[in-house]
C-alpha cells in the first residue's frame, strides 16, 4: 500500500510505499532535504517536523539514541529514521534544507531623520547618606530632571528591580537608563552605556525579515531572514484561516508558531554581532492583517469572511514580552492596518516610498501571495488587495520553487531554435524555477510564438524544436532536459495567468476609482517585485501599459518602512494619519473586478493595447494556421477562465 506525502514549503507531493523513510521519500519526490551522513543518523541535518495530520512510525532506536551535535528539535524527527506509516504532511525547516532560503530584502533609509522614541541618559547619583530619606528611584528621577529636564518619569518593574544592584555594582557613581518617549524608564544599566538597539521586523506570509539597528545613529547593524513556519498550516493566508476554523486549537498553534519564529529571528540578529538581548529596547513589527492578528493572539476568522472586519486598525503599543518576545525591556510598536485585506505592511510600504509626499501620481505594488496595491499622490491615496496566490513565488507549479540557490531566475530563449539560456541564484546547480524565472520563461515563449496570446501552448511548435512536447491532452516546453527535468506545462501557464489577471484587475479597479486611465510611475516592492524585469512584468500584463523606464523596484519597502518607524517617532505619527485617510477598495465587493479579471487573462491583455511596450519589444505575429482549432481553444480558454475566476 502507498501513502500520499506532501512536503512543505516546496509543495512537492506524491505517493510512496508505506514504511519508506522520510529521507528516501524526499529523494524520490525531489525534495530539498539535507543529509551529510548519508542517512546513518549521525549528522542530524535531515530533521523534519510532521504536521498534525502526519502519520509517522514510532521513534526508532537510532532516534532514541541520537547524540549528534545538532539536537532534535521539539516535535522534530530524523528523516533518515522516521518511517511513513500513512498519509503525511511534513515540513522541511530551513536549517534542514541543503539550499536554504535566500531572504533578499534591502533597506532604503533615504531622507530619514533619526528621531527614536527610546533614548539613553546617563546619570550620576550622590552616595546616599543617613538623613536623606529619598529612595534610589527618587534620587535617580531628581538627577534626570536636573540634568536633562525630564519630569514626571515612571518606571517598569524590571528596571526598578535592577536599580539598586546596578548602583551597587558601580559604587553609586552612575547608571544609564533607557527612557521611552522621555516619560517611561524601561531599562537601567550600571555605568555608562553608549548604544541601545532596536529591531524592525516585516512578518510576511512566506518570509520574516528582521533588521537590528543602532537607535542613536540609525545604522542597520545586522539583517536576517527566515521562512515563516506557518507555511506548514497553509501556503496562503486563507488556508491558514481555514485551519483555524477547522481546529479548536488552530489559532493558538499559528500564534505560537510565528512567535517562536520571531524569537529565533531576533536571536539570530543579536548573536551575529554579539549584542546582548537586554540591550534591545524597541521592536517595530509590520504584517498583513491575518499575520497581525495571529501575532497578537486575535482570532483571524472574521478576516476570512465578508465583511472582513479588523479587530483594530489603530497603531498598537505594548511591551515586547506581551507577545512572548525574549526581550525583557523592549517596547513594541505595530503600525496600523488599513483594511481587512490591506495591512500594516502596506502602511509601512507607503511610509517608506512616500506617494503621499509627492505631487506625481504613483502606482505602488507589493507582489506576494496577496498583492497589495496603492495608487495616488499627496491629494489622495487608494488601496486594495488582490488574491494572486503563491504562483509568483514558484509554489504550486510543476517546476516551481522558492528563491533559493539553484533556482532559475533569468531566462532567454532563442527565437529560432527555442533553445534556452538560463542563470540561477548563486550560480548553483539547477534545482527548479523561482517566480522571476517563471515570468521570464513564459514571456520569452510568448515572444517566440510558442505560447499564444490566450495562454495556449502551441503544439505546432514541436516541428521547430524537440523542446515542445506532448503532455497529456496539452503541450509543454522542456526548459531543462537533464536531471532534474523541468517542464513549463499548460497548467503552469494557467496558474500564472490567474495570478497576473488578479493583480491587473486590482490595479484597474483603483484606476477606475481614481478616474484615470493610465499610470506614469510604477514602483514594485517585495522580494518578487524587486527581482522581476519591468519589461516582462508588462509583457505578461501584470500591470497596465506604460513606459518600462518608469517601472522601478523599491526593494523591501515594508521592511524599510518598519525601520523608518523604529528610528523615528515622527514617522509613526505620520503614517498613522495617512493610513486613516486612505480610501479602501474591497475587490471582492466590486462587480467590475470579474470583468477586469477575465479581460486581463490574455498576454499582455485580451482587450487593451500596449503601444508603449511595443516600442521596446516585437510582439509575435498571430498564427493563421489551424484557425478553427484555435477558435475552439479560445472558447474553451474563456470558459475555463470564468470557472477559475
Amino acid at each position: 500500500m502507498d501513502a500520499e506525502v506532501v512536503f512543505s514549503p516546496s509543495g512537492l507531493r506524491g505517493s510512496v510505499p508505506l514504511g519508506t523513510t522520510v529521507l528516501d521519500a524526499a529523494r524520490m519526490l525531489g525534495v530539498d532535504l539535507d543529509s551529510v551522513c548519508g542517512g546513518r543518523g549521525i549528522c542530524g541535518r535531515c530533521q523534519v517536523i510532521p504536521a498534525r495530520r502526519a502519520v509517522l512510525g514510532e521513534w526508532s532506536a537510532t532516534e532514541a539514541n541520537y547524540a549528534g551535535r545538532r539536537p532534535i528539535d521539539a516535535n522534530g524527527r530524523l528523516g533518515c529514521s522516521a518511517l511513513i506509516a500513512g498519509d503525511a504532511t511534513i515540513e522541511v525547516p530551513p536549517q534542514s534544507q541543503l539550499h536554504r532560503p535566500v531572504i533578499r530584502k534591502a533597506i532604503d533609509l533615504t531622507n530619514l531623520v533619526i528621531d527614536p522614541v527610546v533614548r539613553l541618559y546617563y546619570a550620576e547619583l550622590e552616595t546616599p547618606v543617613l538623613g536623606d530619606d529619598r529612595s534610589e528611584l527618587r534620587r535617580l528621577i531628581d538627577a534626570l530632571t536636573e540634568t536633562f529636564g525630564l519630569a514626571s518619569l515612571t518606571i517598569d518593574p524590571i528596571p526598578l528591580r535592577s536599580l539598586q544592584p546596578a548602583l551597587a555594582e558601580n559604587e553609586h557613581r552612575g547608571v544609564t537608563v533607557a527612557v521611552h518617549h522621555d516619560a517611561h524608564i524601561i531599562a537601567v544599566w550600571s555605568g555608562f552605556v553608549e548604544v541601545a538597539y532596536g529591531v524592525a521586523i516585516d512578518v510576511g506570509s512566506t518570509t520574516l525579515a528582521g533588521h537590528l539597528c543602532d537607535l542613536a545613529t540609525g545604522e542597520v547593524i545586522a539583517t536576517a531572514g527566515l521562512m515563516n513556519p506557518q507555511i506548514r498550516f497553509g501556503e496562503d493566508l486563507m488556508s491558514r484561516v481555514s485551519y483555524v476554523m477547522m481546529h479548536p486549537t488552530g489559532a493558538r498553534e499559528l500564534t505560537n508558531s510565528v512567535r517562536d519564529a520571531l524569537n529565533k529571528l531576533v536571536a539570530t540578529l543579536t548573536d551575529s554581532v554579539g549584542v546582548r538581548p537586554d540591550r534591545i529596547c524597541d521592536v517595530v513589527i509590520v504584517a498583513n492583517p491575518i499575520m497581525h492578528h495571529l501575532l497578537l493572539g486575535i482570532d483571524p476568522t472574521p478576516l476570512g469572511t465578508a465583511p472582513f472586519t479588523l479587530a483594530t486598525d489603530l497603531p498598537y503599543d505594548a511591551r515586547a514580552a506581551d507577545i512572548e518576545l525574549d526581550c525583557d525591556v523592549a517596547q513594541l510598536h505595530m503600525l496600523p492596518c488599513i483594511a481587512g485585506h490591506v495591512g500594516a505592511d502596506t502602511a509601512a510600504m507607503v511610509l517608506a516610498v512616500g506617494p503621499h509626499r509627492s505631487d506625481d501620481l504613483m502606482l505602488l505594488i507589493d507582489v506576494g501571495t496577496n498583492a497589495e496595491i496603492v495608487l495616488g499622490n499627496s491629494k489622495q491615496l487608494f488601496a486594495a488587495s488582490s488574491p494572486t496566490g503563491p504562483a509568483f513565488e514558484g509554489a504550486q507549479l510543476s517546476c516551481g520553487q522558492r528563491a533559493t540557490p539553484g533556482a532559475i531566475e533569468r531566462v532567454r530563449i532563442n527565437r529560432e531554435t527555442l533553445e534556452p539560456d538560463v542563470s540561477t541564484i548563486g550560480d548553483a546547480s539547477v534545482t527548479g524555477v523561482c517566480g522571476s524565472g517563471i515570468i521570464e520563461t513564459i514571456g520569452e515563449l510568448f515572444l517566440a510564438g510558442v505560447i499564444a496570446a490566450d495562454g495556449t501552448i502551441d503544439g505546432g511548435a514541436a516541428t521547430r524544436s524537440r523542446r515542445v512536447v506532448a503532455d497529456g491532452r496539452t503541450f509543454a516546453y522542456v526548459l531543462r532536459e537533464e536531471h532534474p527535468r523541468l517542464l513549463i506545462t499548460q497548467n503552469d501557464v494557467r496558474a500564472i495567468q490567474l495570478a497576473k489577471a488578479a493583480l491587473h484587475a486590482g490595479v484597474k479597479l483603483l484606476l477606475d476609482r481614481a478616474g484615470i486611465s493610465e499610470v506614469t510611475s510604477v514602483r514594485l516592492a517585495g522580494a518578487f517585485g524587486s527581482h522581476i524585469d519591468p519589461v516582462y512584468a508588462l509583457l505578461l500584463g501584470l500591470i497596465p501599459d506604460c513606459d518600462p523606464n518608469t517601472v522601478r523596484s523599491v526593494g523591501n519597502a515594508a521592511g524599510s518602512g518598519a525601520v523608518w518607524a523604529l528610528l523615528s517617532g515622527a514617522a509613526r505619527v505620520e503614517i498613522a494619519e495617512v493610513a486613516r485617510s486612505i480610501v479602501k477598495i474591497e475587490t471582492a465587493l466590486e462587480p467590475a473586478f470579474q470583468t477586469h479579471f477575465i479581460d486581463a487573462m490574455g498576454f499582455p491583455h485580451s482587450t487593451d493595447a500596449y503601444p508603449r511596450l511595443a516600442k521596446v519589444v516585437t510582439f509575435p505575429r498571430p498564427s493563421t494556421t489551424n484557425d478553427g482549432r484555435r477558435r475552439r481553444q479560445r472558447r474553451m480558454h474563456n470558459m475555463q477562465t470564468q470557472e477559475d475566476a
